[in-house]
Formats: structure tokens, sequence, C-alpha cells
């Protein structure tokens, strides 16, 4: 059986905080094969790692991440004296160590991100994912050959030939409506198949059982070797 992928998600956001450069050496150090984080923009057009539209959840700040600049993000704790870093910081930090995922979280970030991959000349893998399918038409737009990763919330009525008009290398799917025949269906075109975010040993282990190729954990370590 192929060796399933571990992602740690967020970096490691189960052993620290969420989209970190704490959490990125965190999944490095536990093995990862790829980190995945979130990408926003600040006021003054800066590209950061955070999930949410708001530093509230993460950090000891308040307000909207498109409406304060990179200055004011970066004099929040975003927990353990952790700061929330920059696109190309992370980068930086996993080049050589690990794959990336980066997931774009808003509309627009597109091509600023590409470019940053660009600029640090990342030598490992990168793959552009996002729930927001017209953003990875603007990422193939500029980079012909990226990896794309179409992510599913909600499934559309046809998955598999919605998700071949955008030509990805990956899906994403909630572990929790992933099943066998829905893997093997994209398996059948070449697509690969990576769950989100499985936790717990069941729904890592159901997960496995369906034959996807990598696992996005808070956990990765709890993730096989095979």
């Amino acid at each position: 059986m192929p060796r399933v992928l571990k992602i740690g998600h967020r970096g490691a956001a189960g052993h620290a905080p969420e989209n970190t450069l704490a959490a990125v050496q965190k999944g490095i150090a536990l093995g990862v094969d790829f980190v995945e984080i979130d990408v926003r923009r600040t006021a003054d057009g800066a590209l950061v790692a955070l999930h949410d539209s708001t530093v509230n959840r993460t950090t000891n700040g308040k307000g909207r991440v498109d409406a304060l600049s990179l200055r004011k993000l970066r004099a929040f704790d975003a927990g353990q004296g952790e700061r929330i870093p920059t696109v190309e910081e992370v980068l930086t930090s996993a080049a050589g160590h690990a794959g990336l995922m980066l997931e774009l979280k808003v509309a627009g970030v597109a091509h600023l991100t590409v470019q940053a991959v660009h600029k640090v000349d990342f030598p490992s893998p990168v793959i552009y994912a996002s729930f927001l399918h017209d953003e990875l038409a603007q990422v193939r737009a500029v980079e012909p050959d990226a990896a794309l990763m179409v992510l599913f919330g909600r499934l559309p009525r046809a998955p598999v030939a919605y998700a071949m008009a955008y030509r990805p290398a990956y899906v994403g799917l909630r572990h929790d409506r992933a099943n066998r025949r829905l893997v093997d269906a994209f398996h059948n075109d070449n697509v690969l198949v990576w769950v989100y975010t499985a936790n717990s040993l069941t729904d890592i282990r159901r997960a496995l059982s369906f034959g996807v190729d990598g696992v996005i954990s808070n956990f990765p370590d709890r993730i096989p070797n095979s």
C-alpha cells in the first residue's frame, strides 16, 4: 500500500499556536510531508498566515485582518509569545524541510501568493488550495503548472466532474464526508485525495480505510507511517 502523506494542519495546531512559526517548526519536527497554512491579506497588502477573518480568537488583539496593518498585527500575541507570521516567513522557515499547502482564504491573493513562493525560491513542493475555486483559476492563470487542490465542504452533485474543470492534482474532502466510492472515483481521474481535519485515531483510521493519499491533522504524529 502506498504511504499516506502526513499534513500538519495550521502547522501542527494540536501542539503549538496555530499558523505560527512555532507550529510550522513543530510540524517539521514531527516529520510531516507538508505543512498547511492559511493565507490572508492585511490592510496594507501583506500576506499573513491566519485562519479567521479577525484576530479575536487566536491573538490578544481585536479587529479584522483586512482592516489592520501588518505592523499592528505583529504587535499581537498569537499564543506563547508567538507573532502572526508573514507567508514569506513561513516559506523561509519550511524551505528544504517540508512541502507547503497554502490555503487561500480570501479572493484576490492568488497572484501575490505565487509571487511570494517565487521570491523565496521555495525548493519543496507547493500546493495551492482553496474553497474559493475561482481563486484556483487565478493561480492557474499566472502559474500554469501549479499543483492545485480543490477543497470541498458541502459536495456538489457531481463532485468529480466539478473538480476536473480546474485541472487539480488534489482534492480535499472533509474526513466525515469521504467514502471509498468517492475516493476511487477521483483516483480513476488521477486526482489524489486528502482529507481534513482528522484528529482522533478513529477518524484517521477510518480515512485510511478508504484509500486516501493524505491526512490533514492537528496531530500529524498520530498518522501511521505506513
